[in-house]
């Protein structure tokens, strides 16, 4: 897969979705070209951004009663699990690992993040509110 980042396709409808997974896209694209001594820092930058994305996601799934929480929050902890275990001293072997995030982020957000969308919308929940009380 060509290194795109975030490509418009990719946009879910929701603005809080789709501004916050435009910048993780773009920071894992940033980090595969970031320098040797650079990919430590921002690797944690980026797990740590992922995992407050991925409450926040699981958060407004709790909220709906969503029926696909356990396998969406298990997508979600499989990702940062191998992220956790990624061995800094192995910097080949870390970027080829941050290297297959971008190819997962663009599937799971055509698939199971826009499922959640869908879910969302159809909910009636007010996410300006829900995002209010997450912060």
């Amino acid at each position: 897969m060509e290194d795109t980042g975030w490509t418009p396709d990719m946009a879910l409808g929701i603005p809080l979705f789709d501004e916050a997974h435009e910048a993780l896209a773009e920071q894992i694209k940033t980090l595969m070209h970031s320098k040797d001594e650079d990919f430590a820092a921002g690797l944690e930058q980026l797990v740590d951004c992922l995992d407050a994305d991925f409450r926040h996601e699981e958060t407004l799934m709790e909220a709906i009663d969503y029926p696909a929480l356990h396998s969406h929050r298990e997508q979600h902890a499989r990702v940062l699990s191998k992220l956790n275990q990624l061995n800094l001293a192995d910097l080949k072997s870390c970027r080829t690992a941050v290297g297959l995030v971008l190819p997962w982020f663009h599937a799971h957000l055509a698939t199971a993040d826009t499922a959640l969308a869908i879910a969302l919308q159809m909910s009636g929940l007010d996410l300006d509110e829900a995002a209010a009380k997450a912060h």
